[in-house]
């Protein structure tokens, strides 16, 4: 226990203070979050109106543009792994006094502290677009980021143990990317699509975050949430189901790494 506690502390706070050491790294992930919610916000915000009872399109999006942000960041948080393993640090931390699983929890935890850095850095903008934020939003932010990021994290991380080089990791994190962040309802609502793409979102893990943090923005009962065995998901259920999807990623990063280390 005390070797998976000093693993998990030693590497997850490497993990941020590298970042926090990036400036070029540190602006850059804030960059495209932003582009996304101008560029999509200015363009359709008129051409599609309201989406619910007092939800324009730029209410409903800043909330998933703040998924993504945790999207994008957790993932890339096998990099770090990919890179470790390129410079021989790896094998530096192998031998060490610290558990396997440590290093692993370690670098989801890390993975989650940026994600979580840079969304709070996001909400800064939330006032600027119309959107409201309150201590309460925030509180109720925290875990659910936490959690989120913590899942995403551990699946950048069960990807990276079976990949050799950082060229390859991020072509696959890129292509990854694409469908988790279209198909969880960050720029339109998921209770009006065709059934085969109903399937995929309600398989997506990042859809029940997206939908549990717009929940927190505008609240339940608006027609936007994601609905399960015919019913709307509450924040309670989806909150649940992301700590349950988080735990088996983890779980499976662990037993992973451990396999191909």
């Amino acid at each position: 226990m005390g070797e998976t506690w000093r693993g998990f502390w030693v590497v997850g706070y490497r993990e941020v203070l590298r970042f926090l050491g990036d400036r070029a790294r540190l602006g850059s992930s804030l960059l495209m979050p932003l582009l996304f919610l101008v560029i999509f916000g200015a363009g359709f915000s008129r051409s599609i109106g309201a989406l619910a009872p007092g939800v324009n399109y730029i209410q409903f999006m800043f909330p998933g543009i703040v998924g993504m942000t945790v999207l994008m960041n957790s993932l890339f948080a096998g990099i770090s792994v990919v890179a470790d393993k390129e410079f021989g640090f790896l094998k530096e931390i192998l031998v060490a006094p610290i558990s396997r699983t440590g290093i692993v929890l370690g670098k989801a935890a890390g993975g989650s502290g940026v994600a979580l850095i840079q969304a709070f850095l996001l909400l800064l903008f939330a006032p600027l677009v119309g959107v409201a934020l309150s201590p309460r939003i925030v509180l109720l932010l925290i875990p659910v980021t936490i959690l989120l990021s913590l899942g995403l994290s551990g699946l950048g991380i069960l990807i990276a143990s079976f990949i050799a080089s950082q060229q390859g990791f991020q072509l696959i994190i890129q292509v990854l990317i694409v469908p988790l962040m279209f198909l969880a309802g960050v720029f339109f609502p998921t209770n009006n699509v065709p059934t085969w793409m109903e399937i995929i979102t309600k398989l997506n893990p990042l859809t029940y975050g997206v939908d549990a943090i717009r929940q927190i923005f505008l609240g339940s009962g608006r027609g936007l949430g994601v609905t399960l065995f015919g019913h709307v998901a509450t924040l309670g259920s989806e909150v649940l189901l992301i700590a349950c999807i988080s735990i088996v990623l983890l779980t499976g990063a662990v037993l992973a790494f451990e396999s191909q280390s």
